[in-house]
């Protein structure tokens, strides 16, 4: 894989797309943006109160979070951003063709453990079946790889690092 490429670090909330995503951005020395901090105000008040955002609250996210990897073509980066729909990747693709994503994937049970673990992060745990209902793992013609998320995060940036070798 060329560090040409944006890598979008994607998955239900809970897989380690922060850890994952930061260090792999260090194994492919580009920088790393959190697709959290794309989101309006909004989007993190309606999280935090427990609503799922809707495709309307995704859009402007979506459309910010493309926007840096556009700006990011022909230099690299990584940015976690949950992407879950097809459409969501479309949208994404269609600011950066050249992206490449990441889906960290794995057991339910473990990764709503992992969620119940962390502090101080504004999604909680009522929200994970929202999640899985709507994610649409990466299909034959997208360009990416799926991850297991079972292990310590450097076990799993390590997974990640070699499956994007093979891209």
């Amino acid at each position: 894989m060329s560090v040409a490429h944006v890598v979008v670090v994607m998955g239900v909330s809970g897989t380690g797309k922060t850890t994952v995503g930061q260090l792999l951005a260090e194994a492919l020395d580009v920088p790393y943006a959190e697709g959290d901090a794309f989101h309006p105000p909004e989007n993190i008040a309606k999280m935090s109160a427990g609503t799922p955002l809707d495709d309307d609250d995704r859009w402007p996210w979506l459309d910010a979070v493309g926007a840096w990897a556009a700006g990011r073509a022909g230099q690299g980066g990584v940015v976690a951003a949950s992407s879950l729909k097809r459409s969501y990747r479309d949208r994404l693709r269609a600011a950066a063709p050249d992206v490449v994503f990441v889906h960290l994937a794995g057991d339910r049970a473990l990764i709503e453990e992992r969620m119940a673990a962390r502090k101080g992060h504004f999604m909680p745990t009522a929200l994970l079946d929202s999640q899985f209902a709507t994610l649409q793992p990466l299909e034959d013609d997208e360009a990416g790889v799926a991850v297991e998320v079972s292990g310590s995060p450097e076990e799993i940036t390590g997974r990640a690092v070699e499956a994007l070798r093979r891209l």
